[in-house]
């Protein structure tokens, strides 16, 4: 179980969303919808422990957590085989089948900095499976994906929630998913924060 109560997510000095309230069992999928600069990214990184809420209270085990933001984190002077290797290490867990899932086999020994946009995304995705950890937080994953792609990640989220996990995803797209919730940010917006307000002006 993975539940929110009443938190309120800040950038900085500013709170950006109030009163955000959401539980999920082992399974869920909640997709946040919101235009861009509503806030989605703070409250990610506000469940992922990056920017504590200023007022509420969350359930979650920061172990239990994996977030992937708009970077992907991946190590440009090492391979992609290498990377894979770098992050089981970190994670403390066992090789898995990470390159074929993620269609990586074939680029396994190719530097990290000579990949495509799509495949470093590919390749910094991996990081979730590769983790262990039961909720993943994702910010805009299937950005660089083609069409092909979108359709393989969608499949290995829908076996993370399958075998328990929970999934928390920033998204525009229509991903195909099953037991899923969705939560429009633009709710929690505190009454003082209108679009003219200057820091509701960027991307979150």
């Amino acid at each position: 179980m993975f539940t929110v109560q009443n938190i309120d997510a800040m950038r900085g000095p500013r709170r950006v969303l109030s009163n955000v309230s959401f539980s999920l069992k082992a399974g869920a999928c909640l997709i946040l919808r919101g235009p861009n600069g509503s806030g989605k990214t703070t409250l990610l990184r506000t469940l992922a422990g990056l920017t504590p809420p200023s007022a509420g209270t969350m359930n979650v085990n920061p172990e239990d957590v994996v977030y992937t933001a708009h970077l992907d984190a991946v190590k440009p002077q090492l391979t992609v085989a290498e990377n894979i290797a770098f992050w089981h290490g970190i994670y403390r867990t066992p090789q898995t089948d990470t390159l074929e899932r993620f269609n990586l086999t074939e680029l396994a020994q190719r530097d990290a900095a000579t990949l495509s946009a799509g495949q470093k995304r590919r390749l910094g995705l991996s990081r979730l499976h590769i983790s262990g950890c039961k909720i993943w937080l994702l910010d805009e994953p299937t950005t660089a994906l083609d069409a092909e792609h979108v359709a393989q990640f969608a499949q290995i989220l829908t076996d993370h929630c399958a075998s328990g996990g929970i999934a928390v995803i920033s998204t525009h797209l229509d991903l195909p998913l099953r037991n899923t919730q969705t939560l429009n940010v633009i709710e929690f917006t505190p009454s003082a924060a209108t679009k003219a307000d200057p820091f509701l002006e960027g991307s979150y």
